[in-house]
């Protein structure tokens, strides 16, 4: 509660730094009038800034990379027309003319009094500022960036030296971490002022980096295993990286941006992915009698509006809502769910561009996890902005289960294939508890998964289903089972959507992963059955190209990033 208290009076009190990081066009700096100035605020009021800012750049980028990987959907039959330049111009903002300038200025006051803790904190940021840029849009400004009238058009630096630069930042915030600093930041949205836990993030973020350089750098791996040596990283999910989003509704909306896209007065504003439901939901359509690779997270991460998806599972189908539901799946999704998934869990298909049908109150909508939203106890009520948490939810940034992930998949890599099985289980296992314990569940959830009384009849005190505990149970033996039976192939493919599953609200390494691996191979391919080439990074934002004569906008989406040395697409990733 403290801190969505100190998130309304922050983002009341500099709403104008809000607005001008978010509304700017190109790279070079102009004085805005709207803005503070140095002579007029204290580094305190920089940072605040930064940190909204940042949730809101991660938030974006993360459904980006989860869109790219089925995590989310896509819409957009072609790969080169999915997202245009302008998709990207707010966040490129957002970044150069928002927080990277934020952040200068409020180095030059915190340098002068003692600061180190503000330098620090910013120094985490901007280090994933900037790896994330590279990781979306290949070579970016830096060492030009941000000099004002000195230079209007800076020219790019390459991803490999952005790189290098972002873990040089990283290891300067443990320094500063590690220093006693004259005073502290007024406000720390992410761990309260617990520098340990900053220094565990910024180690984190250093194993983030090595990995998805592995493919360039011989030495990656063994840095990142050094880490991992020292225990000083993310490792439990009491130290887990993470914003957290209010209630608060207007002046200032202060809500999961996933909770205010789906939850409004005429129903859900967004489309959950077919493909991720799917999966989750299991090899049974009748998941709850004789579960089959059931995960209990499907309840926590969708909410269904109705019982059934018409056209699917037997079910009468309905033209005026779903009209997929009336044609047969096109050759080339053959295996593959199409349309919707049995048992009301409706969404779209990846790169489904068709129109919007009146179902705001029939399609799935984004549950209590991570977006604040309704959890889904079989009750199938139409939802309304206010229900459920509110919002109240969280953007992860970088999660113990996640580090889990990357420990296992180093130990893919060196032919330890028992020993990354436990790991991949770990970090599962992790994810599992976060989910299912992430806000108070309902009575009638705790009814039907046999830990209450039927709310609608005291007396009823026996379970209508098999306990929570059960479900978890058999969904790590059917998973376990399944990759002791399966190939090397399959079980990267068990890895890595696993690996999906728990970055369910930020994909953005889920992306990385998929252009450093190429797995899953089983992702549900595009609607369209010639997209084009899979993006292996986006086009340049247009206030970018546009505005800056050294930038060139790249000839397609298939440029890869510097660390991407895997064969071109068409053809890699295979799943595309």
């Amino acid at each position: 509660m403290k801190k969505i208290n100190n998130l309304i009076k922050l983002v009341l009190f500099c709403g104008v730094v809000l607005l001008s990081s978010c509304e700017t066009t190109n790279v070079d700096i102009t004085k805005n009038p709207n803005a503070l100035t140095p002579d007029q605020a204290n580094p305190d009021f920089f940072l605040n800034s930064v940190q909204v800012n940042f949730a809101f750049f991660v938030e974006g980028f993360g459904r980006t990379g989860s869109q790219m990987t089925r995590i989310d959907y896509m819409s957009g039959r072609d790969y080169t027309n999915a997202f245009s330049p302008t998709s990207f111009d707010g966040r490129w903002s957002s970044a150069y003319r928002g927080m990277l300038l934020d952040l200068k200025t409020m180095n030059s006051l915190a340098e002068e009094s003692g600061l180190t803790h503000h330098i620090a904190m910013g120094q985490v940021m901007q280090s994933y500022i900037l790896m994330t840029l590279v990781d979306f849009f290949g070579d970016i400004p830096y060492t030009e960036a941000l000099l004002g009238g000195e230079n209007l058009n800076p020219a790019s630096d390459s991803g490999v030296s952005v790189y290098a630069a972002a873990i040089t930042l990283l290891d300067s915030a443990i320094t500063n971490f590690n220093d006693t600093a004259l005073a502290d930041p007024e406000l720390d949205f992410f761990y309260d002022g617990d520098w340990d836990k900053w220094i565990k993030a910024a180690n984190t973020l250093k194993m983030k980096a090595y990995m998805a350089t592995r493919l360039v750098d011989g030495s990656a791996i063994g840095s990142f295993n050094s880490i991992v040596g020292t225990g000083n990283y993310i490792a439990s999910t009491a130290d887990d990286f993470q914003f957290n989003w209010g209630k608060n509704v207007l002046q200032p909306d202060t809500r999961h941006p996933a909770y205010s896209a789906s939850y409004t007065t005429t129903g859900g504003g967004r489309y959950m992915s077919n493909s991720l439901m799917d999966y989750m939901a299991g090899t049974d359509p009748d998941a709850y009698s004789s579960p089959s690779r059931f995960d209990i997270r499907t309840l926590f991460y969708f909410y269904r509006q109705v019982s059934q998806t018409p056209g699917i599972g037997g079910e009468p189908a309905d033209e005026e809502v779903l009209e997929c539901g009336l044609i047969n799946p096109p050759p080339h999704y053959a295996g593959y769910t199409y349309c919707g998934v049995p048992k009301g869990w409706w969404g779209r298909d990846h790169g489904n561009d068709n129109g919007i049908p009146p179902d705001g109150f029939l399609r799935t909508l984004n549950g209590v996890y991570p977006a604040g939203g309704t959890l889904d106890d079989l009750s199938y009520d139409p939802q309304v902005n206010g229900d459920g948490n509110g919002g109240a939810g969280i953007t992860p940034i970088m999660l113990a289960s996640w580090t889990k992930f990357m420990i296992a998949e180093t130990q893919m890599i060196a032919g330890e294939i028992p020993t990354a099985k436990t790991t991949m289980f770990e970090g599962i296992n992790m994810s599992i508890d976060k989910v299912i314990n992430f806000s108070p569940k309902t009575d009638r959830y705790n009814w039907i998964f046999g830990n209450g009384a039927n709310p609608d009849d005291p007396l009823d005190e026996g379970p209508n289903l098999a306990l929570e505990s059960d479900y978890i149970d058999w969904f790590n033996a059917d998973l376990s089972a399944e990759w002791d039976a399966g190939s090397t192939s399959d079980k990267w493919d068990i890895l890595s959507m696993q690996y999906f599953v728990a970055m369910f609200g930020n994909g953005t390494d889920a992306y990385n992963f998929y252009r450093r691996t190429g797995y899953p191979t089983t992702l549900q391919p595009n609607i369209e059955p010639t997209p084009g080439g899979f993006i292996r990074s986006f086009f340049y934002p247009a206030n970018y190209t546009n505005t800056n004569s050294n930038a060139t906008q790249k000839s397609g989406v298939d440029i890869q990033v510097f660390w991407d040395t895997n064969p071109a697409s068409p053809g890699f990733p295979v799943a595309n």
